[in-house]
């Protein structure tokens, strides 16, 4: 038994949650959530008013001096289906519907099983379900309800809604656990399943090695000697409840967010044909701004088709054209929002950090003076947010390590590039529209273009290649592409850099460039390319 594993036991033996257990020893619950997961240990003082808490020696929880960790300090569990952003592929290829049905199966019987730290005789656990516009996201969405009810948890629809808005309910309406059905920025053939905790967090990655577990049948992880996980009968049986009162009250709370109105602007809205297709102008047409909104014409097989946050061109046009004063596109599922100021140029994430950064910082609410980014941001954010006398903490790619940092050291803002932004008092999620409205709330109270907010961040040229690639692992490797790497490094010369890294959901090597021209960045990035195609490991 590892300590994590001691922990956990005592906590749910004393009958208190992650949450109540961290109030106590005076940590974050995402640092109880570490140690139980093994990925971090304790810090002496901890383990100390632990075993007062407990009763307990300090031998008897540390007495287990050989396996510490189950996993190396700081090292995520390997899943097998779930990566950084949920279980994610084509729909019926490398996610079925039969695969969906056991997750629901799991957790519908997880919620009401002392594994969940629950517990208590006959509960009946309530699960809330979201989805996107994708064709398959309903087959998906059914799979999963008949799985929750079949083991006896009751299922709350939300429908066609975005991620953020599952978060928010699932906290907030006290479910026990949340789920998104969505591919986010991916083409309409992909989908995925976004599984949130109670607290409107992404899932922990012990559960989810639970889960796979499940779907590939080896009950032994979960205790079980039987062949399958029982089945409810008679009144036991779940309910599926219609639950869009929950969107509505997501959306008023968005509206609730605005101190102006936005009658005097005219904004338009690229929806991606996704998840945001009628939230988007129902939140800006509440708060009085004239909205004209494309991307809002989902036919199941169109979204992120050539309209959304991955295709600003669109909505820049549009800008444009119609001489709007600003701009917002989402992607899928409406957890990432990038804007286009009133000459149609785009205002990406970083901007987007700088700018919130900037804005949380003069009214003393940016905790610690630091804004939290990723490798990927660009060089140029540092070094301007530097000149405010904010900080930039760089976490690895994905917005849960962001938001795992922000939790870890209480601060207020982070995101990513791609136009994840995570604002900690309103959200556990990047949420395209929060950001929207917080961008709209800076140009009211500053009576400010966008173009103007974003005169004094200076970034550097970049740019992104992206290569399909056999094994990401064998191309990292690989010394001759390391040595292509080297040599474009030593040319840059400190005025930029070369970062290699492997996508999270796809097959795919993300080749990102930033030097002193365009150029230079397009050149350096396709020579690392031809190094891997010379090499044998791209895809054809």
């Amino acid at each position: 038994m590892t300590i994590g594993e001691k922990i956990a036991q005592l906590r749910m033996a004393a009958g208190i949650s992650q949450e109540q257990l961290a109030e106590r020893v005076s940590v974050s619950r995402q640092s109880v959530s570490k140690w139980e997961m093994d990925q971090a240990l304790p810090q002496i003082d901890k383990v100390i008013q632990l075993c007062e808490l407990f009763e307990i020696s300090t031998d008897e929880l540390l007495h287990d001096k050989i396996e510490i960790h189950r996993n190396a300090p700081g090292a995520p569990v390997k899943n097998k289906y779930f990566g950084t952003d949920g279980f994610r592929g084509e729909a019926n290829l490398n996610l079925t519907s039969m695969q969906a049905y056991r997750v629901g199966r799991f957790l519908g019987w997880y919620y009401a099983s002392e594994l969940s730290g629950c517990n208590k005789a006959g509960y009946r656990p309530r699960i809330v379900i979201g989805k996107d516009t994708r064709r398959s996201s309903y087959m998906l969405e059914y799979s999963i309800v008949a799985g929750i009810t079949a083991s006896g948890a009751d299922a709350y629809m939300l429908h066609v809604t975005t991620t953020p808005s599952v978060s928010y309910v699932t906290h907030q309406d006290a479910f026990d656990c949340g789920i998104m059905i969505t591919a986010s920025h991916n083409p309409y053939y992909d989908n995925g399943i976004k599984v949130i905790n109670r607290y409107g967090e992404k899932l922990d990655d012990q559960t989810t090695a639970l889960i796979e577990a499940y779907i590939d049948g080896n009950m032994r992880a979960l205790g079980i000697s039987a062949p399958d996980l029982p089945l409810a009968s008679r009144e036991r049986i779940g309910c599926i409840v219609d639950y869009v009162a929950g969107r509505n009250r997501y959306i008023a709370y968005l509206i609730s967010l605005a101190g102006h109105s936005y009658r005097n602007l005219r904004i338009g809205l690229d929806c991606a044909n996704g998840a945001s297709w009628m939230i988007a102008r129902a939140v800006f047409g509440a708060l009085g701004a004239q909205t004209v909104v494309i991307g809002a014409d989902p036919d199941g097989l169109n979204i992120n088709s050539d309209c959304g946050s991955t295709h600003i061109e669109r909505l820049s046009r549009l800008v444009k054209e119609q001489h709007l004063d600003l701009g917002f596109a989402f992607d899928g599922d409406c957890d990432r929002c990038i804007a286009v100021d009133e000459n149609g140029n785009t205002v990406d994430g970083d901007m987007m950090l700088y700018i919130l950064g900037k804005r949380l910082k003069s009214r003393g609410m940016l905790n610690g003076d630091t804004v939290v980014a990723t490798i990927m941001s660009n060089s140029g954010l540092v070094t301007s947010l530097a000149k405010l006398g904010i900080k930039c903490r760089q976490t690895k790619v994905g917005d849960r390590f962001v938001y795992e940092c922000m939790q870890e050291n209480d601060f207020s803002l982070g995101g990513e590039q791609t136009g994840h932004v995570i604002l900690k008092k309103y959200a556990t999620t990047g949420d395209g529209l929060l950001t929207a409205i917080m961008l709209t709330e800076e140009l009211c109270d500053t009576k400010a273009t966008l173009s103007e907010l974003t005169e004094q961040i200076n970034l550097y040229p970049q740019h992104t290649l992206n290569v399909y690639v056999k094994d990401k692992a064998a191309v990292m490797a690989d010394s001759a592409v390391q040595q292509e790497k080297t040599e474009i490094e030593k040319l840059i010369d400190g005025n930029g850099r070369v970062l290699l890294r492997q996508s999270g959901t796809e097959s795919v090597i993300r080749i990102m460039i930033e030097a002193q021209t365009e150029a230079q960045c397009v050149e350096y990035a396709q020579r690392i390319a031809n190094t891997m195609k010379q090499r044998g490991h791209c895809l054809d």
